[in-house]
Parts: structure tokens; sequence; C-alpha cells
């Protein structure tokens, strides 16, 4: 049992935490010291005495885009950690959150990713971390590292390999888990020589496609320095709380850059993971089919309704018509046959819409990650179709957060669930106890997926598992080569 005021002691120093429902809970640690302006992170520095961890670290400055609440903290002490451990004394499997956000927004103390329920039901130590956004994290910037957002994710997990065993964690225990951008996060790391050893597992939740070029990645900077007349090397200058402005300017006018950035612009994606040769050598795709994370057990799957959410928050759910649905096929759908492909199937306007964008931003890539890896994996979908907000958006993307985590009133996605919690109790004790299970021992309760019987979960009432369900698109997109998207014509 947790001591009410609990005690560590990590590298760095001393820190107080809080006993909550039975869970020691610790908030808003250093994990880096604020990195000089867009820069790699480097070791947070010590202190003197006993350090409260009572409150999340400031959120890092990001969008306001999506419903989101704009940040603009020109603060730099963005790059903290939580944890939460029922145990400080023992050595429990370590779950290591990242959020998703589009690369734009995002912050650790949300709450629908308060850690206490799954660290309490599973018997894990759950931390979750902030990391930079935008341009502070992902724009291409001459003469400074790319990716500084993912090389702040591999700090938070070497201070886990460091520190962990403080709370009660094993640090050859990790596993790394995260949705959407998060997925894509993981994904990335999965790839990258500087994370290597840092984690035994992996959980990819919804990976998106977007990983870029450098010549891409180094046109949309010129845009979006642009915006403030300078160049991307002046752009240390300006404040960071004053930069997600100009991402969000920018997004006004991105179909202006559909010639040059494709369908980056299309679904307004302009920033994410930079395949630059060096902090990420490949796109993951490649990496694992050529090996590479073949140690890590893998976990990858996607939600059913991928699409469902964003055209909600587009205004164009349930509102498709043909020649909508005819653009989204002649600019998603893969090669010369694809659009043929989604024909054949059938489906309404709206169907067809929703099928190939939820197959060419989140589906798709996420099925051909399992299948690229060499490893031990396991494919997932959840269907259950929640009864919040109508039923209208089915299994949507992040429908997946409050199941996994267990909080199912609280924060943004839990409107998606409804009043009724029955079903949602349900489906989330599923997922719940597959994720820590699989973080214990590398078996979530299903058998691992091959290419010949592609045995897959289905998460739902009831739940099965079934040769891998979405088997139309599989099809569509099986000789898709997944790669880094291109800069198509360059702007000057």
């Amino acid at each position: 049992m947790a001591a009410a005021e609990p005690r560590v002691r990590v590298t760095a120093g001393g820190l107080r935490g809080r006993l909550e429902s039975g869970v020691a809970v610790f908030k808003g640690i250093p994990f880096a010291e604020p990195p000089a302006r867009f820069a790699a992170p480097g070791p947070v520095e010590g202190w003197d005495g006993t350090r409260d961890a009572l409150s999340y670290g400031p959120p890092p400055p990001q969008s306001g885009l999506l419903g989101t609440d704009a940040v603009t903290e020109s603060a730099s002490g963005w790059l903290t950690v939580n944890v939460w451990t029922p145990d400080p004394v023992a050595s429990l499997p370590v779950m290591v959150w990242i959020q998703g956000g589009g690369y734009v927004f995002g912050t650790s103390g949300r709450p629908e990713y308060d850690g206490g329920r799954l660290a309490c039901d599973g018997g894990v130590v759950v931390v979750t971390f902030n990391y930079r956004l935008g341009i502070e994290g992902f724009a291409r910037i001459d003469g400074a590292p790319a990716n500084r957002g993912l090389l702040d994710q591999v700090a938070a997990l070497e201070w886990v390999r460091d520190n962990i065993s403080a709370f009660g964690g094993d640090p050859a225990q990790v596993t790394v888990f995260g949705q959407s951008a998060g997925g894509g996060s993981v994904a990335a790391l999965l790839a990258m020589p500087r994370a290597a050893g840092l984690f035994r597992r992996a959980i990819v939740q919804s990976m998106p496609i977007v990983f870029v070029t450098p010549e891409l990645a180094a046109d949309v900077a010129r845009v979006l320095a642009a915006e403030l007349g300078l160049s991307p090397a002046d752009l240390d200058t300006v404040p960071p709380g004053e930069l997600p402005a100009v991402g969000d300017a920018l997004m006004a006018k991105i179909g202006g850059y559909a010639d040059r950035w494709g369908v980056v612009a299309h679904r307004r994606v302009p920033l994410g993971p930079v395949v630059d040769g060096a902090t990420l050598p490949t796109d993951p795709w490649r990496a694992l089919a050529g090996g590479a994370a073949r140690n890590v057990d893998l976990i990858a799957g996607h939600v059913r309704h991928e699409q469902r959410l964003f055209s909600l928050i587009e205004g164009t759910l349930g509102r498709i018509t043909e020649d909508q649905a005819a653009t989204a096929l002649d600019l998603f759908a893969p090669g010369p046959d694809g659009v043929a492909g989604y024909r054949a199937a059938g489906g309404s306007p709206e169907e067809l819409y929703d099928r190939v964008h939820s197959d060419w931003l989140f589906r798709m890539p996420s099925l051909y990650l399992a299948e690229a890896h060499t490893g031990r994996t396991y494919v997932y979908e959840l269907t259950w179709p929640a009864p919040g907000m109508g039923g209208v958006l089915g299994a949507c993307h992040g429908l997946d957060v409050p199941l996994v985590f267990g909080n199912l009133t609280s924060g943004q996605p839990a409107m998606l669930i409804g009043d009724d919690l029955t079903e949602a109790e349900a489906v989330s004790a599923q997922m719940r106890d597959a994720w820590t299970r699989f973080a214990a021992d590398g078996e979530p309760g299903w058998p691992s997926y091959d290419r010949a019987e592609r045995l897959t979960r289905v998460f739902d009432t009831e739940p099965a598992v079934v040769p891998y369900p979405e088997e139309v698109s599989r099809r569509i997109w099986q000789d898709h080569v997944f790669s880094a998207l291109p800069l198509l014509q360059s702007g000057g």
C-alpha cells in the first residue's frame, strides 16, 4: 500500500506525490532541460531537497484547430512526465503513453489520459508526457535536428529507463502505446535507431499515413515562415507562443498548395515526422520490413469508422454528394485500379467517402505496418458503435482512447460514449485487459497475425477473433507501397 504522501527519489532529486484511489501519482516531473530553440533535448538538471510533483506541467504551445483550446504560453518547461503506480516498491510492467493530436496539438494533462484506472486495475505503472508540437516540434529547419518532437519522446523513454524502478516499474518491461499521431510516433520510434532498446513492446492505435520527405517538409517550412515575412532559419526569433497561430493561418488556405503538396494539403496535415535519413532513417513500413524492431512485440490496429469524426467536425457528415465521393476516390484510392476497386465494392456516396478516407489516413497504414513487421504481431479492430451523439459516429476515430484508459465520463472523448455506460464498460474491460496482459507478457489473448489466416481481434459487445474484417480494403491496397509523402513541385 502506498503512503498517503508517497515519496520517491529519481536521478535528479526527491519527489513528493499524492495518493489517489489507492494509486501513487506523481505529476509534472521534468524529464529534460528546456532545450535551446529548435535543439535536441538535454538531460535534466538536478534539484536540492524534495520537489512537489502534484500538478501537470504546462502544455506546449499548440494549435486551436479541431475544437481544442490554443495554447500560446511561451514558457519552456513543457517537457514533463506523469507517473501512476499501484505499488512503488514492486517491479511491474510499464506502459508509456504518447497522445495524438495531428502533431500540432495535445497535452498529457487532459483528463482522458489519467492513468489511475489503467494502473490500478491492470497492475501496471502508467507514464504520460508532453512533447513539442507543430513548428516547434516538427518543422524542417536548416541547422536544426529534424523531428524534435520525436527526440523529446526518446528523451522521455530514456528517463523511464533510468528512473522508473523508483516508482515500482520494471525498465526491462516497457510498452510504448499511442493513438493517432501518438500511434504514428510509436511507429516512428520502432524505426529510429536512437530508440532501440528503450521498449520491449509497442501498441499502435490508428497510425496516420503522415510521414513526409525532407523536400516536402522544407517547402512547408518555407511557406510557414513566409507567413511572417521570414525564412525558416529566422523562426527562432519568433516567441514559441506565437508560432501556432502561423500554422493555423496556413490551414485556412492550405488548399492553395495542393499542386505542390498533394494529399497533405487536401487532408490538412502538413506537419509530421520527416524521413530525413538521420533521426528517422526511413519510413516505418520499410524499416520494419527490413527487420528493424524484430525483437519488439507489436499490436497494431484501428477503429472501423475512422473518418466519421472528421466529417462531423467539417460539417459534411450525412451530406456527402456523388461528386464529393468521386473526388475523394480520385485523390486517395491507390494506384490505377483503386477507384474501380472501391466502386466494385458498392455503397452510397457517403459510404465510399468514409471508406476511402478511413483507409488512406489510418486503417491501411496501420494494417500494413503490422504486415511489414518481422517480429511477433497482433492485429485488432474496434467495431463497437458508441451510442453517444445519437450513435451517428459508430466506432469513430478517438473512441479507443477512453476505452483503453477506462475514463468513460471525463474528457472530450467521453461525449462519444453517452450516458449509458453498460456496453462501454464491457468493451473497455476487454481492451484494458488485453493491453495490460500484453504489457505483462506479450500475449494479449488472441492469436498472432500472419498473412495466411490474418486473424484479428474484434472489440465489440460480442468479442471475436476473425480473419481481418476489412478484407475488401486490404485487397484494394495490397499492391500499394507505403512510403514518405513527396513534394510534387517546388514553390521556389
